[in-house]
């Protein structure tokens, strides 16, 4: 993979998001930790601190868009998830069938294309049906794709590819991946302090550069993500050569 040239950095007067070499952070995930930490801490039900991490979602997408990332991928429900007590997974739930409805039309007249990764197997029929909505309403804008990872496990992705695998070539395996139209991250950002990637797009984050921040998802303002921007892009990346 050959650096993007290099571009006038964008934001408002936020750190500049490129090295010399025209590094910049154009494919980024997150996995967007500590909404339940955050709901403690401020005295809410799990339900209110996961509502407040999608409005951060919905922020920093908008931030994306703004200083030239083309894909933000998010960690929204892990195929473990499914563990916690039915009370949040319930309302985990709601809230997403709820947001679909009401942000998609302003995710098509923002130009984000909207796709959702992961198995569709144990989700309701009916979220089904308004996750397929979203992708079709969404679907031919090109300014920013937000992917979010729901019902969704690394080792899941390549398990159901490779039972699917003939044989061949690495490109031929990649297309069998949920999304093979995604990109490898450049960039992945981890909230809340943990240092680990949780069975998140281990097959795609092969090079991508990893950061750490202490601020649960909720804290996550658009200061830290540009400033994790401008880390990645102080950095060389060289794919195993020197």
């Amino acid at each position: 993979m050959s650096p993007p040239a290099r571009r006038t950095a964008a934001g408002r007067g936020q750190p500049r998001q490129f090295d010399d070499n025209g590094a910049q952070a154009r494919y980024v995930a997150i996995i967007t930790d500590g909404n339940g930490r955050w709901a403690k801490e401020h005295g809410v039900s799990v339900a209110a601190g996961h509502n407040a991490g999608a409005d951060t979602v919905k922020a920093r997408l908008r931030d994306s868009a703004e200083l030239g990332v083309k894909e933000l991928t998010v960690y929204s429900f892990s195929t473990e998830n499914w563990g916690r007590p039915a009370t949040e997974v319930n309302a985990l739930m709601r809230m997403l069938s709820r947001r679909i409805k009401g942000e998609a039309p302003e995710l098509k007249a923002e130009g984000v294309r909207l796709r959702f990764i992961g198995r569709r197997e144990g989700v309701s029929a009916a979220l089904q049906r308004q996750m397929d909505w979203a992708e079709r309403e969404t679907a031919e804008n090109d300014r920013i794709t937000l992917f979010v990872a729901f019902n969704y496990g690394g080792r899941a992705e390549i398990l159901d590819a490779a039972r699917r695998f003939n044989g061949g070539e690495e490109a031929d395996f990649r297309a069998l991946l949920y999304a093979p139209d995604m990109h490898d991250p450049d960039l992945i950002i981890r909230t809340s302090g943990e240092q680990r990637l949780s069975n998140y797009l281990l097959w795609q984050s092969a090079y991508s550069e990893l950061i750490f921040r202490d601020e649960l998802w909720p804290d996550f303002s658009r200061e830290a993500y540009a400033q994790s921007l401008a880390e990645f892009a102080s950095r060389r990346r060289r794919f195993g050569g020197r």
